[in-house]
C-alpha cells in the first residue's frame, strides 16, 4: 500500500519512513496538497510544540486537504504530536485549534504529588505497557499491554470514552495515549522507536487500511 508520510518540516521522517517501509509500506513523503487527496493511506508525524506543527501545516496549505481526505474515508494515523493535531484544541503554552478531526482537547499530563515516591516526571520520557479500553481484538491497531517508547508532557483527551483506544498510568491516573474515529487513528508514543511492538502496530494499521479502502 502507498502511504502518504506529511513532511511539513516536523517530525521524524527518516525512521518513521524507514519503520513503514519494513512494515510493508510503499512510502512517499507528501508536502503537497495533491498528493494527500490522492493517498491511499497517510501518516501525520510530529515533534516538538503544537502549536508550530499546526503552524507548519498552516503554512504549506496542509490543513484543508488532511481534513477532506480524513472525511472522505481515507486512513490517517496520527504519531505524537500528530496524534494531538487530530483533536480540537490544545492548552500547551496557550489555546491553539487543532484539525478537529476528533473531539477533544490535548492538555498537561497529571503531575506527581509531593508526598508520592513512585513518580513519573514530566516530560514523561520511556517505556510503558499500554492498557486498551476494549479487550475485542477486532476493534484495535493494538496489542493489549505492549510496551511502547513515548517521549511527551501532553496527551489527547477526548470528549467521548468511545474514542479512547488505550491508555497508561501516569502518576495515578489513566491517561489516554490512542485514539480513533472511523478510518482516523492516533498514538501518542512513537511506534518507529518501539521496537517489534511498534513494528506490528503499524502493520495492523495497514491492514486495517487496506480493508476499509476496499
Amino acid at each position: 500500500m502507498k502511504v502518504a508520510v506529511i513532511d511539513y518540516g516536523r517530525g521524524n521522517l527518516f525512521s518513521l519512513g524507514q519503520a513503514l517501509q519494513t512494515a510493508g509500506a510503499d512510502v512517499e513523503l507528501a508536502d503537497q496538497a495533491d498528493v494527500i487527496r490522492n493517498a491511499e493511506c497517510i501518516v501525520l508525524p510530529g515533534v516538538g510544540a503544537f502549536k508550530d506543527a499546526m503552524m507548519g501545516l498552516r503554512e504549506r496549505g496542509l490543513i484543508d486537504p488532511l481534513k477532506d481526505a480524513a472525511k472522505q474515508g481515507t486512513p490517517l494515523l496520527g504519531i505524537c504530536v500528530g496524534c494531538q493535531m487530530l483533536l480540537d484544541v490544545s492548552y500547551e503554552f496557550g489555546e491553539h485549534e487543532g484539525l478537529a478531526l476528533i473531539a477533544g482537547a490535548v492538555q498537561m499530563l497529571p503531575r506527581p504529588r509531593p508526598d508520592e515516591s513512585d513518580l513519573i516526571r514530566i516530560p514523561n520520557v520511556g517505556w510503558h505497557e499500554i492498557e486498551l479500553a476494549s479487550k475485542e481484538p477486532s476493534s484495535s491497531v493494538l496489542l493489549h499491554r505492549s510496551w511502547m517508547y513515548f517521549v511527551h508532557s501532553y496527551a489527547p483527551r477526548p470528549r467521548n470514552a468511545e474514542n479512547i483506544l488505550a491508555t497508561i498510568s501516569v502518576n495515578g491516573e489513566k491517561v489516554p495515549i490512542a485514539v480513533h474515529r472511523d478510518n482516523v487513528f492516533g498514538v501518542q508514543f512513537h511506534p518507529e522507536k518501539s521496537g517489534t511492538a511498534g513494528l506490528d502496530l503499524l502493520g495492523r494499521f495497514l491492514g486495517n487500511a487496506q480493508k476499509l479502502k476496499r
